[in-house]
């Protein structure tokens, strides 16, 4: 497995590092966060991002994408973990549009797939529930059958974008107990379908997420996303995928971590010299790098096997081993960086302080390192 990028994809990571660079500061981050904004993201940057083809990188162009490859998406998503970019992408396209691609109909993904991939279609999964922790197949949500269709009531939480979305695909029990991985069933509704409720909430990175109530919500038959009842193996198709990219996304951001901390070794002065003079920084900067390029090597790795088309179960342990290797170092990069900074690092008016906030946050989604360490085991057979 060849762990370098192509001539064209080198190119395509020049051009999404200069059009985040250019587009997409820290600053914009804060002033979202500031002002309270009602969509937590730019819908012009969105537009600009569809029409440069980034939201269709992976769908086919019989469904209105650019049919490209996981590598080519990987630097995408690197370049925006670098501007620690809040829009939608990971709910829209690493779990959304993937759910259609490996389990909707022909008609379903003319249906969806090319709005989201111009940028005309928000899109979000509701699959976690209180308690569930990272257990995709814990769903007390229940669909069930009503003439020629279905009734789900429920509740969703952590739902990424939920309060943006114009689609929802959301898991619901149609046999079985809370905690059987089979009997659960993927469901297309849209958001303003009545009996849906959406209640806005923020995580500590002032990314979006939302409570997600279903009250005797009426969808049709064709609402059914796959087969019936094979939804949890689906989901976790799905959840494999959007790990592997959100670890791309979450290199990219302590890559500019460790960068902005590393110009500051450089240029903070103390007892009449750089900072970075000192040995102990030396090492602990050393121990950074070190990990970023074993995260950068996992990231990689996992992104080839799905351009090779590696068999499900051989995507399901690099998926567990790239998350658990960049969740854990992306929160000692976090970490570091902040401790390095001294004390402006810890106040808000530092910078630094978004990327150690976006760790803690990107750590948990779709699991931590302890989960996936524990996955990785039962995966073989221990």
């Amino acid at each position: 497995m060849d762990l370098v990028l192509t001539e064209e994809q080198e190119m395509l990571a020049r051009s999404a590092r200069e059009f985040v660079g250019g587009r997409s500061s820290l600053r914009r981050v804060r002033e979202l966060r500031d002002s309270g904004d009602a969509d937590g993201f730019s819908r012009q940057l969105w537009r600009e991002m569809a029409a440069l083809g980034w939201l269709g990188i992976t769908i086919p162009e019989a469904y209105g994408g650019a049919g490209l490859g996981w590598m080519e998406q990987m630097v995408v998503l690197e370049a925006m973990g670098r501007g620690l970019m809040p829009e939608p992408f990971t709910s829209t396209v690493l779990l959304a549009a993937n759910a259609l691609l490996l389990g909707g109909s022909d008609a379903q993904k003319q249906a969806h797939l090319a709005p989201i991939a111009a940028g005309e279609r928000i899109a979000a999964v509701a699959y976690q529930e209180a308690g569930s922790r990272y257990d995709a197949h814990k769903v007390a949500t229940a669909a069930t059958r009503s003439g020629g269709g279905w009734t789900i009531s429920g509740e969703k939480i952590q739902v990424l974008d939920g309060h943006v979305a114009d689609v929802i695909v959301a898991s619901a029990r149609t046999a079985g107990g809370r905690d059987d991985a089979a009997g659960i069933t993927l469901f297309i509704v849209a958001a303003d379908t009545p009996g849906v409720t959406i209640e806005r909430q923020s995580r500590i990175d002032a990314r979006n997420a939302a409570l997600v109530r279903f009250d005797g919500v009426a969808v049709g038959a064709d609402a059914v996303l796959g087969a019936v009842d094979a939804g949890g193996a689906l989901l976790e198709r799905v959840l494999d995928r959007a790990r592997i990219g959100l670890a791309a996304e979450m290199l990219g951001s302590m890559q500019a971590a460790f960068e902005m901390t590393n110009e500051y070794l450089k240029t903070r002065v103390q007892f009449g010299v750089p900072i970075g003079s000192f040995q102990a920084l030396k090492h602990r900067a050393a121990k950074m790098y070190i990990e970023l390029e074993l995260a950068r090597s996992a990231v990689m790795g996992a992104h080839r096997a799905l351009d090779e088309g590696r068999d499900d179960a051989t995507v399901a342990k690099l998926a567990s081993l790239v998350k658990a290797r960049c969740s854990d170092a992306f929160v000692l990069v976090g970490n570091e960086c902040v401790q390095m900074h001294g004390g402006i690092g810890v106040t808000d008016e530092h910078d630094i302080g978004f990327f150690f906030k976006r760790a803690r946050v990107a750590e948990m989604t779709f699991g931590d390192a302890a989960f996936h360490r524990d996955r990785t085991a039962r995966l073989e057979g221990y």
